[in-house]
């Protein structure tokens, strides 16, 4: 059941629900893993409700697979999306680009190259040899080596993608939701093949976009400590679903990826709002008060670009820490109050049990909140 209030009485009336329980899957969620990701749905009503002014950009200053920026711009509305995770910023560049040209013959003399390459250079990565078979990270090696090296027009990024959407799946890691060390049946030529129907599948995923209607700009930042003079455009509408405290750890999902492609998951993890690790640190660990910290920090971000009468929209479910229950959404409606924003609408929604895969047995979130504030002058 939906419980959705209003505050004044000049804004369009959404339409009825926001359980989505007949959404269908987006074929753009196919590129590449991603714990959380948004339905298309909820960005989608939301940029429909309270749509920016022309000229105006929509942000998302925690951009994540890009699921708000895709809708923007099907709706032809700029859009600027910001997240630290490298491997987000990854997934939501490639989702909202063109396909570089000639992409899929790249992609196989890559792979010719890569198979020549009978010694490439192994990365220094913790456990490699728990994780990864010998042969396994022979190739897996090779592939990012001749990527780097012999991408052209653009390509690389996707091939880099492609090759990060299937390292879990020819590692030894059971899944991406459970870390244990499994007997997979993987060797080296699963991953050539994977790789390229990897990237075949990324292209195929992208074919399905509507016609490009608006410039979309990810930035790959800590919105925490962000230059403001990155956000280029004046903001008419933020929509957003920020980490949930102690819920989940994006890092953690992407760690042996972020690896593999020559990136540092230690740092990513550090600067994690949310993460779970933050949490158990003894006496410096992380409480509700941190993250009404973080957000009264963003908040007044989203007070220095935003243009009066803008409406930030956010997705939050509760959290639980050390056995106490937040209401995340009362932290960000009361970070809003003191940084100037005012409440309009607020609708409880039901996560759908397909996607509670993500949701760790102490986190047990069943509902989310969507709410939605305005800027005053």
């Amino acid at each position: 059941m939906n419980h959705i209030s209003f505050i004044g009485t000049e804004l369009p009336k959404p339409n009825e629900g926001w359980d989505f329980t007949d959404s269908q899957p987006d074929p753009l969620s196919a590129i590449h893993p991603y714990p959380a990701k948004f339905i298309s749905n909820i960005p989608r009503k939301l940029i429909k409700d309270f749509p920016p002014q022309k000229g105006l950009a929509l942000l998302d200053p925690f951009c994540g697979s890009g699921t708000s920026l895709s809708e923007a711009q099907a709706a032809g509305i700029p859009s600027i999306g910001v997240d630290v995770n490298p491997i987000a910023v990854m997934i939501s560049r490639v989702r909202l680009s063109e396909i570089p040209a000639g992409v899929l013959s790249v992609a196989e003399q890559v792979e010719l190259i890569a198979r020549a390459d009978l010694e490439p250079r192994l990365p220094m990565i913790p456990r490699l040899n728990h994780w990864f078979k010998p042969r396994v990270q022979l190739a897996i090696a090779s592939l990012t080596g001749a990527i780097e090296e012999n991408s052209v027009g653009g390509c690389k990024e996707l091939l880099r993608l492609a090759l990060s959407s299937i390292i879990v799946r020819v590692s030894n890691q059971d899944s991406d939701t459970r870390y244990a060390a499994v007997d997979k049946a993987v060797d080296a030529e699963d991953v050539y093949r994977l790789f390229g129907a990897a990237v075949k599948r990324t292209v195929k995923a992208l074919e399905s976009r509507p016609a490009r209607l608006a410039d979309v700009q990810v930035i790959e930042a800590d919105v925490l400590t962000i230059d403001r003079r990155n956000i280029e455009r004046p903001i008419g509408l933020v929509v957003t679903s920020p980490p949930y405290p102690n819920a989940y750890e994006y890092w953690l999902y992407h760690k042996y990826r972020m690896w593999w492609l020559g990136l540092d998951p230690l740092a990513v993890k550090e600067r994690e709002i949310g993460a779970r690790a933050h949490f158990f640190k003894g006496r410096k660990s992380h409480t509700a008060q941190d993250f009404e910290r973080q957000m009264t920090s963003v908040l007044g971000m989203l007070r220095d670009v935003m243009v009066t009468g803008g409406h930030a929209c956010f997705v939050v479910g509760r959290s639980l820490i050390r056995g106490e229950t937040v209401d995340n959404a009362k932290i960000i409606a009361d970070a809003g109050a003191a940084t100037g924003f005012c409440e309009v609408m607020r609708a409880e929604r039901v996560i759908a049990a397909s996607r509670k895969s993500f949701n760790l047995s102490h986190a047990n979130i069943k509902t989310e909140t969507v709410l939605v504030m305005r800027k005053g002058n």
